[in-house]
């Protein structure tokens, strides 16, 4: 009470003789009070030189091991209707159960004859195209008719060449005989003139030699025309024999022509053909995809979309499914701070929700109902919480974890690290530093392993 008041009352009245007085003024209550307090303060030195565990507490929620085990949602890559559904949300489905039946939308795919058409129209294109193998085949042997034709052709112009080179050759002679037959009745004309001068011969003589003379010139005369003949012969020949390769090269290049042509033309059948049938293949993969299937075995959670008729677009969910097969695992998030003192590989023990448990983080040997994990796997990434996630897996080594833990579920978890005396920890906190870094393999980090075996649940 405030001692405000002008009336000293413990002047007045001595209560040092009654009851309450003679309890409360007894010298021997201060002497045990003072034994305990010094009693309390060497137990809280004595604590502080206490190894205590450093560890870094974090909350997380269970999970699955592995991706494809988690919670996942089917989606349909087409847009469609829905028609049917065949499961009702919680019923159990085995993978490739047929879950819902969807139908079209679009116009492109309304004809129910489509694939049968599209086959038609392979059909008639595949026709078309050997229909040109033929003509091709028909051009080539026309290619080789014409290449023979044209040797057959070369030949008996060649031969015709040496036929008036021979006759070039023969008129020559011929020539070279009426020069020698003129110079021979030249040399008889003159000496039967003499002989006519010197009245040895007859006048009628000299004009028969007079006129052998003269048919010897006109041989001579004609067989130089026919020399020249034989001369226009072999140019004849020789433009013929052009002429001919000429005439079957023009020929054999428009048999050619066609060919290529042709070829061409069944390059382009054959592309449309394929096209058609990567078409038809396509129109059979989405006929397949009007049965949404289950992905694995599972549950179905709930169906995202509802009703019949209703419809929807391209990759948009239809149904959630809860693998029934997984290995648990529990993600958490630990603080930028506390990320290089994580290690893949490293002990760290896990409280769950609604499992009891009494939990010393400095000291695990004395912590109940906490289990067993390891970490094994670090995100280099930063979450939208502003923390790194941690992945963890259970300790085969450790109590197994409750199997009625559910997917989702929360978690808290303790990593364990480095020993120090609790004075130390108490200091670290007071200052904000964190905890101390050491390296996987240490001495410390080897007796933190051998101290978890022997947490138990």
């Amino acid at each position: 009470m405030l001692n405000i008041s002008e009336e000293k009352l413990n002047e007045r009245i001595d209560i040092t003789g009654s009851r309450s007085g003679k309890f409360v003024f007894n010298r021997k209550h201060y002497t045990i009070f003072n034994k305990v307090l010094i009693g309390m303060f060497l137990l809280f030195i004595i604590i502080l030189f206490l190894p205590w565990t450093q560890n870094i507490r974090s909350s997380g929620n269970v999970t699955t091991l592995s991706p494809e085990h988690r919670p996942q949602t089917i989606q349909s890559p087409i847009p469609g209707k829905i028609e049917q559904w065949y499961i009702n949300e919680g019923d159990f489905v085995n993978r490739g159960d047929t879950i819902l039946r969807i139908s079209e939308v679009s116009s492109d795919y309304f004809d129910p004859l489509l694939i049968n058409r599209t086959s038609s129209q392979i059909d008639a294109k595949n026709q078309s195209a050997n229909s040109y193998d033929e003509k091709i085949n028909a051009l080539r042997q026309q290619l080789e008719a014409q290449q023979e034709e044209r040797e057959l052709k070369r030949s008996q112009a060649t031969n015709k060449l040496a036929q008036a080179g021979l006759k070039v050759r023969s008129d020559s002679i011929k020539l070279e005989a009426a020069k020698t037959e003129v110079e021979i009745a030249r040399t008889q004309f003159e000496r039967m003139q003499t002989l006519q001068e010197e009245g040895l011969k007859s006048l009628t003589d000299l004009e028969a030699r007079r006129l052998r003379l003269q048919e010897a010139q006109a041989q001579l005369i004609a067989q130089e025309n026919q020399l020249l003949s034989s001369r226009n012969e072999v140019i004849n020949a020789e433009i013929e024999i052009n002429r001919i390769g000429a005439e079957y090269a023009d020929k054999i290049s428009k048999t050619r022509q066609e060919i290529f042509t042709t070829q061409s033309n069944q390059f382009g059948t054959r592309a449309e053909v394929d096209k058609l049938q990567i078409q038809l293949s396509n129109y059979e993969q989405r006929s397949s995809l009007y049965y949404i299937l289950a992905p694995q075995d599972g549950y179905v959670n709930k169906a995202l979309r509802a009703g019949l008729g209703e419809t929807f677009s391209q990759g948009e969910q239809l149904v959630g499914i809860m693998p029934s097969n997984y290995q648990m695992a529990v993600e958490t998030y630990v603080r930028p701070l506390d990320l290089p003192l994580i290690h893949v590989g490293e002990d760290v023990r896990i409280q769950f929700d609604g499992w009891p448990s009494i939990i010393f983080s400095g000291w695990p040997n004395l912590s109940y109902g906490t289990y067993g994990a390891e970490v094994v796997a670090v995100e280099n990434y930063i979450s939208k919480n502003g923390k790194y996630r941690v992945l963890l897996a259970p300790d085969p080594e450790d109590n197994p974890w409750p199997e009625q833990i559910g997917i989702g579920s929360g978690a808290q978890t303790i990593a364990l690290l480095e020993n120090v005396p609790i004075w130390y920890e108490l200091w670290r906190n007071l200052n904000g530093f964190p905890p101390n870094y050491y390296e996987p393999g240490t001495d410390d980090n080897s007796n933190n392993q051998a101290a978890k075996s022997n947490n138990k649940k």
